[in-house]
């Protein structure tokens, strides 16, 4: 019962850390793409490209700023991880 209790906090873990890394770039693609959908709704463009490139750019623009507190945040999991399976 043990190895399933802690399996089962491994893998909660995991999914923690995957919405912790995988939100803030996702926020700033939702908030782009709302901005982007309200200027086609009042300026009536309905082109395609206008709702993707500027979601693409922010999100790029977020992951390369963001990309230290990833690797930080990755790098703690897996040294929590490691940890626990007595390898460090």
């Amino acid at each position: 019962m043990e190895n399933l209790d802690a399996v089962v906090a491994i893998a909660q873990r995991a999914l923690i850390v995957t919405l912790e890394i995988s939100l803030p770039i996702l926020l700033v693609g939702l908030c782009v793409g709302l901005c982007v959908s309200l200027f086609q709704a009042v300026t009536q463009i309905q082109e395609q490209t206008l709702a993707f490139l500027p979601k693409l750019i922010a999100m790029a623009t977020a992951l390369i700023f963001l990309l230290p507190w990833l690797l930080s945040v990755i790098t703690e999991y897996a040294r929590e991880m490691l940890s626990e399976l007595g390898a460090v």
